[in-house]
Parts: C-alpha cells; sequence; structure tokens
C-alpha cells in the first residue's frame, strides 16, 4: 500500500531566528532533508504545508491586538510573500511533490486546512493516491503536528509520527501531545525505524 509523508510547517517563523522560534527547528529542517535523500522513494506523494497568513487583517483573531495569549492569539507570524513565511533555509524541498497554505484569513493548524493553489486538499490528495498510511514530521509538535496527526487518524489513517523529525515549543506539551496522539491510535517511531512497513 502507498503512503504519505506529510511536512508540517517547516518555515522560518517556526525554527529559531523567527517570530514563533521553536528550539530545534533548523535541526528539524536539516534531518527531514538527510531522510528525504534517503528515503523519498517510499513515499507515493510529499506533502508540505505552510501557515499563510494575511498581513491586513488579524486572520480571525488569529493574530493578537494586544498581549498574546499563546493559546488562541499570537504574535504576527508567517504573513504570506515574508520571509519567514517561507520554508526553512535547511529544508531542502525539492522531493515535495504538493504544497499547500493554511490560514490565508482564518486560524489554521493543521496540515488537513491547507489548500494547494489549484484548490486541493490533503484530503482529496489521499483519496486520489489510494493513500491509507501517513507519516508525519516538522513543527511544532505540540501545535500543528499534533493538530494534523489527530486529523489523519479522523480521516481513517494509519499515522505515524517519526520522533526524531518534530520538535515542539515546550517540553512539557509537547509530550502531553505525543502521548494524545499515541492514544488516538498513531505510532511514534524514529525515522531509523521508519522503512518497517506500517504496523509491524
Amino acid at each position: 500500500m502507498s503512503k504519505a509523508l506529510f511536512i508540517v510547517d517547516v518555515q522560518n517563523d517556526f525554527t529559531e531566528r523567527g517570530a514563533l522560534g521553536v528550539e530545534g527547528g533548523d535541526a528539524v529542517a536539516e534531518r527531514i532533508t538527510a531522510y528525504l535523500r534517503t528515503h523519498a522513494e517510499e513515499y507515493e506523494i510529499i506533502v508540505a504545508s505552510r501557515d499563510w497568513h494575511d498581513g491586513d487583517n488579524d486572520n480571525g483573531g488569529h493574530f493578537a491586538a494586544g498581549e498574546p495569549d499563546f493559546v488562541d492569539t499570537w504574535p504576527v507570524h508567517c504573513v504570506g510573500g515574508s520571509s519567514g513565511a517561507e520554508y526553512d533555509e535547511a529544508f531542502d524541498t525539492s522531493a515535495v511533490t504538493h504544497h499547500l497554505k493554511k490560514g490565508q484569513g482564518k486560524p489554521a493548524y493543521s496540515l488537513f486546512e491547507g489548500v494547494a493553489d489549484d484548490g486541493t486538499t490533503a484530503l482529496q490528495l489521499l483519496e486520489q493516491h489510494g493513500i491509507l498510511d501517513i507519516d508525519i514530521v516538522g513543527l511544532a509538535t505540540d501545535y500543528c503536528v499534533r493538530a494534523s496527526a489527530l486529523d489523519a487518524i479522523g480521516a481513517g489513517r494509519h499515522v505515524r509520527v517519526l520522533t526524531d523529525l518534530v520538535a515542539g515549543v515546550h517540553p512539557d506539551s509537547s509530550e502531553k501531545a505525543l502521548a494524545e496522539i499515541a492514544h488516538a491510535g498513531a505510532v511514534l517511531v524514529e525515522s531509523g525505524d521508519a522503512s518497517q512497513r506500517h504496523g509491524e
């Protein structure tokens, strides 16, 4: 059975020098690139998402008007067309087959909320290619990786999170997110063991 790799939000604003920088974000970008060099051919599709917010409004309350609470409201980040919205320079996207943008005027966390420039969604891509198995990597473990994994499980797919190819905002919330994802039915595995078939 063919499988997909979902790469969540490996963007400048989510790595060390960005507006919402995650410690270890650059290293994750480098490790994902290294993983793709040796494993890209194992995937039917490789989908990368980016936060892509409007720069002239608060994106449905996603951008804080005052002090952000870092739960529902955030500092300005990943404005479409800005350097912060671009992929981290250490992330080589040459193997990516589909690019999705999420947000675009409203809050969005899950890769499943993203759309390609032609309007195609992640679920449509999975259905078009007959994919049941998904590996998930990227940023940040406790927010967009979590939301993407739970949505993938909710869509009836078999999900693995490659734990050495993710990084989170906070250690405690990242640990809780991974536990929640596993409880929901996902498998947590390091990338070195990812060549095994799903379910093994």
